[in-house]
């Protein structure tokens, strides 16, 4: 129960709530209301309550370290952007490396003049090596920006968070667990796994699947980040927080 209070104040964090209503008008509403009204209402209203609660205790009990049950109940895990397939992959992760879609090199100053969020560097790794944008809107705003370290070995991908699933990624076994970055959840994908682009027509670009190395995924202000490479996940929260 300990575990479950603290996950239930964490994920009070994560909710945005509406403001409360004005209760006399909701009072004096229900009052005047038929006797059969107010019964369907209070039905309905229970519907409501017990679909809510069980939605919640269902997210509650997923971070961090929980993320084996959303492989049993959906297969499924959905967070800032990114869709992560943890059911139990066939066989060992096959693929090769594969540009996204119209990716071109540009100067972190011209590439921050492309997209549509503030781009981000890591105090840790220092400049990047080479600067990527990728999938381009018919304005010429382009949709994520990669940023490559260590001769391309290490690389951070930024994107707009609030898009519909950007990368989807398969994560056979135990190897995705629930972490923070600089107190905020985050996943963290251990094991070398396939990952997929999802296009602007929302579809997964198979051409584009290609082998993954562990990688860390969090979310601030909005944008979403994907740390990728040959690294501990002490190392990947290291650089994340550096950002």
């Amino acid at each position: 129960m300990d575990d479950l209070e603290r996950e239930l104040r964490e994920l009070s964090t994560w909710l945005a709530t509406p403001p409360p209503p004005e209760v006399t008008a909701q009072v004096r509403a229900r009052l005047a209301a038929a006797p059969a009204t107010r019964h369907v209402e209070r039905r309905r209203r229970w519907r409501y309550a017990l679909a809510a609660a069980l939605a919640a205790l269902l997210v509650a009990v997923l971070p961090p370290g929980r993320a084996a049950l959303a492989g049993a109940v959906t297969g499924l895990l959905r967070f800032a952007g990114i869709t992560i397939s943890t059911s139990s992959a066939p066989g060992p992760p096959t693929g090769s490396a594969s540009p996204l879609p119209a990716q071109r090199p540009a100067a972190l100053d011209a590439a921050q003049r492309l997209v549509r969020f503030p781009i981000r560097t890591p105090a840790a790794l220092g400049p990047p090596e080479q600067v990527l944008v990728a999938d381009p809107d018919g304005t010429g705003g382009h949709r994520v920006v990669t940023l490559l370290y260590r001769g391309g070995a290490v690389r951070l991908d930024a994107f707009d968070g609030r898009l519909d699933p950007v990368f989807v990624k398969q994560a056979g076994g135990p190897g995705v667990q629930w972490t923070q970055v600089a107190g905020a959840q985050a996943i963290w994908v251990g094991a070398p796994h396939p990952v997929s682009y999802v296009d602007r027509d929302g579809t997964v670009r198979q051409e584009s699947a290609r082998l993954a190395a562990a990688t860390l995924i969090w979310a601030d202000a909005g944008v979403t980040y994907r740390l990728e490479g040959g690294l501990t996940m002490t190392e990947a929260i290291g650089i994340a927080t550096s950002l």
